[in-house]
């Protein structure tokens, strides 16, 4: 952006000029200003120190600004939907239409950067006024266990444990994306709310006015980028650990699975089987114990089952990519993950691994990377799990921040490297093969990666209850930001404190089984549900056997999720079609109940859900464990402990949780009812979780299944909870390709009418290969009222 000529308005100390019909720009003493509406309700404002050239190709944002109509008066801009006033100090005030203040600017910052790479750019920083009361929400998954970001002082760099997408939205329902990629300083205190980023040519940020947190998650997917379709089978069971180390164990699994009959739809493979650290990430199967590693791939497909592999954001210096990318200059010099050529932790630096990242940001880096990847690609491989993808970056130095990344330096560019990895492998698989969706789980994100087909985790975390507790609020700020993708490791990745008797022996500990069942019980409402960690294996078996409590436990959750999974990908419909959440804390639904504006532990899954998982010990005592990301790797063989008093699994414990104010309630497993607006007691079982219906509420379950598609959907029970008018859109595609983008789905919708107490299910809308044409709804309301009905795809009416 070059600031054209400017004209002086009526006051001192600023000057404006019109440049289009949605935008105009405004000069004062010490900087250029721009106001450029990309919607009624999404404002950019763009500030560089006066005379400076910017000129800025975003790597987020990807909308062009539509043709909006604004009025000016003086230094006010009006649209349809806000009001902008920039005063003589260039401090901006955002408000609504009719009036009510919204958000206002308080300072501004520039500091010029005088020497190294970055010589020339400035450190740029914008505070901003918030109401005392006023609390403010997104950011990423900062593992502080706190819904609210008001208070909060954080450098936002990527890392294994946080992520950060520069996202933040209120709950007055304005939103503000900060588009920058440096590390950022965020800060709210007495002094205000301030962004402080380390490298800009200019301040960036876009201004959304969603008046409540779905408008402000659907204007930063306009921005950045809409949901595109998971395959239906990535919303079931995922079995995983750190790791399988032969291709026999991992098909064995698939095999146990099946001979249990407990359903399974995703094995995965984690690490090392490239053999040494020095061909770290080659992208083949190399260890003596996976030589057969097509043949694996192909088993596991004949199990009816699916198959994601590890791949990380750096090589080794004996593969390929290594050299292809290291002829080419497209490698970075600085430490990184796995820092010995040997496998023990810690590593020796006598011995260095010579691993290097690779460098994200040049297409021509990421042309290279889908090369090799295409070899696993061409074997069948289903997913990829992209570990690292922060990444890992250790002992930074200043020479370091310097490198040259793309068309920048890493400082410059540094947060975004989730974004362009990812994004680099999505758009080259879609390239080579629409017929198979994309799922890719990754480590780490920034803003608009949404649209690459991704799944954020939470990354290393202990197995503790405080850090269980702290995955719900750090998922449902993630979900704030605009993508809708997180999940865990069940059970938490470090367990090895939880070893008294043994390697492995975590599994056969009540204090560690039941911590891994409420985990359990937490990731049945994420929209991916994986079992994963090191120190001791995950699967079912290794907990018991059937018949008994904690086996049965895991059993019945695993169960449950396959039966919902007509509610979840009716859901994921929603969130591709219509901007929608499947973790919603409870503000998003309930805003006027002050009570939950700040409430951690329970959320919405999707509109009609209420999760309130348990996440404190009921049987055992609360261990305390102290432990992050790297010292967890420095794992030492706990010595035998005296056996605790043994737990009863079989009672039932009372637990308490609020129900938000403005509906009634129902319990899931009861049929009870509740008013809203109130904690109330519950008794429980460990093999249950709290979860309430929303009256009105209208939910699809399918029959039990080993996996996805095991069994149609021509045999669906519903369930209505009445107590208000509801409404469901059920959906229903091929499950695995793009057609869907091509208006190749069907849906049906349903309708409860409480006052007559009639259900309507409309005509079945659209068409795609292998669609259910005949069926039998099972109605079941909280009574136990039973109906069914005959459906042929026609309008049918029911008095139930």
């Amino acid at each position: 952006m070059i600031f054209r000529k400017l004209f002086l308005i009526g006051f001192i100390g600023i000057a404006l000029t019109t440049t289009a019909k949605n935008e105009v720009e405004f000069t004062t003493k010490s900087c250029d200003i721009k106001v450029e509406f990309y919607t009624p309700s999404i404002v950019r404002i763009v500030k560089v120190p006066k005379g400076h050239t910017f000129n800025k190709k975003s790597l987020v944002v990807i909308a062009n600004p539509l043709d909006v109509a604004i009025t000016r008066n003086g230094n006010k801009i009006t649209s349809d939907s806000l009001s902008i006033t920039v005063d003589n100090l260039g401090r901006i005030t955002f408000k609504n239409k009719k009036g009510k203040l919204l958000l206002k600017e308080k300072n501004s910052n520039f500091v010029l950067r005088t020497d190294g790479a970055d010589k020339g750019a400035y450190k740029v920083s914008q505070t901003f006024s918030l109401e005392k009361d006023e609390p403010v929400y997104g950011l990423g998954t900062i593992q502080n266990g706190i819904l609210s970001r008001r208070n909060t002082h954080k450098l936002m760099e990527q890392s294994n444990l946080e992520d950060f997408q520069n996202v933040v939205q209120s709950i007055k329902g304005w939103g503000l994306y900060w588009d920058n990629y440096s590390p950022t300083n965020y800060d709210d205190d007495a002094n205000g709310m301030s962004l402080s980023s380390e490298v800009g040519d200019g301040m960036d940020y876009y201004f959304m006015y969603g008046k409540n947190a779905d408008g402000v998650i659907s204007q930063m997917r306009h921005l950045s980028g809409k949901v595109p379709m998971f395959p239906l089978w990535t919303f079931g069971y995922w079995q995983s650990k750190e790791r399988y180390k032969s291709s026999k164990e991992v098909v064995d699994v698939v095999d146990k699975y099946r001979e249990l009959h407990v359903p399974l739809d995703g094995i995965i493979q984690d690490w090392q089987y490239w053999g040494s650290n020095y061909n770290w990430n080659a992208m083949e199967f190399l260890a003596d114990d996976y030589l057969d590693g097509a043949k694996m791939i192909e088993k596991v497909h004949s199990k009816n089952a699916h198959f994601m592999i590890s791949i990380w954001a750096s090589f080794g210096p004996m593969t390929k990519a290594y050299k292809q990318l290291n002829e080419k200059g497209l490698l970075f010099d600085f430490q990184t993950w796995p820092q010995s050529g040997l496998t023990p932790w810690p590593p020796r630096m006598d011995y260095p691994s010579g691993v290097c990242v690779y460098d994200a940001f040049s297409q021509d880096a990421r042309d290279i990377y889908w090369q090799n990847l295409k070899r696993l690609f061409n074997l069948g491989v289903d997913a990829w799990w992209m570990d690292s993808t922060d990444p890992d970056f250790f002992n930074p130095t200043e020479h370091d921040y310097e490198h040259k990344a793309g068309n920048g330096t890493w400082r410059s560019l540094r947060n975004a490297f989730p974004l362009c990895t990812v994004g680099g492998v999505y758009d080259s698989q879609r390239k080579e093969n629409s017929n198979k969706r994309v799922f890719i789980m990754t480590r780490s994100a920034f803003a608009g990666q949404q649209r690459y087909g991704s799944n954020m985790w939470s990354g290393d975390v202990a197995s503790s209850w405080d850090m269980l507790r702290k995955q719900i609020p750090a998922g449902l700020n993630f979900s704030l930001t605009g993508d809708p993708n997180f999940n865990t490791d069940i059970g938490g990745f470090f367990c090895g404190s939880y070893n008294n008797h043994g390697s492995g022996s975590a599994t056969h500990n009540p204090q560690y089984q039941e911590l891994y069942v409420r985990w359990l019980q937490y990731g049945l409402f994420c929209p991916v549900f994986r079992s994963h960690g090191t120190d001791a294996p995950r699967e079912i078996y290794q907990f018991g056997k059937k018949g008994e409590p904690i086996y049965d436990a895991i059993e019945k959750m695993i169960n449950l999720r396959y039966r919902l999974l007509p509610y979840i990908y009716s859901t994921a419909w929603q969130v591709t079609s219509k901007d929608y959440s499947y973790m919603r804390p409870l503000f998003s639904d309930f805003a006027s109940d002050r009570k939950v504006w700040n409430m951690p532990d329970e959320f919405m899954f999707g509109s009609s859900i209420l999760a309130a998982p348990i996440v404190e010990a009921k049987y055992t005592q609360e261990k305390i464990i102290k432990e992050n990301a790297m010292t967890g790797w420095d794992s030492k063989e706990v010595k035998a402990q005296p056996e605790s008093t043994a737990a009863n699994f079989n009672e039932n414990k009372t637990t308490r949780k609020y129900l938000p104010a403005g509906t009634k309630w129902f319990d899931f497993w009861t049929g009870k009812q509740y008013n809203g607006g109130q904690y109330v007691n519950i008794s429980t079982s460990l093999s249950e979780v709290p979860m309430f219906m929303r009256a009105g509420s209208i939910i699809p379950l399918a029959p039990e299944m080993e996996y996805t598609g095991e069994k149609k959907w021509d045999n669906l029970e519903i369930r209505i909870y009445p107590g208000a008018d509801g409404n469901f859109t059920l959906y229903e595609d091929e499950g695995d390709n793009y057609n869907y983008e091509k208006g190749m789905y069907a849906t049906i919708n349903f309708h409860w009418d409480n006052a007559n107490k009639i259900l309507t299910i409309g005509k079945q809308k659209g068409n795609y290969p292998g669609i259910i044409k005949d069926r039998q709804f099972n109605i079941v309301t909280p009574n136990g009222k039973k109906y069914h009905i005959n459906y042929n795809g026609s309008e049918i009416k029911a008095h139930i």
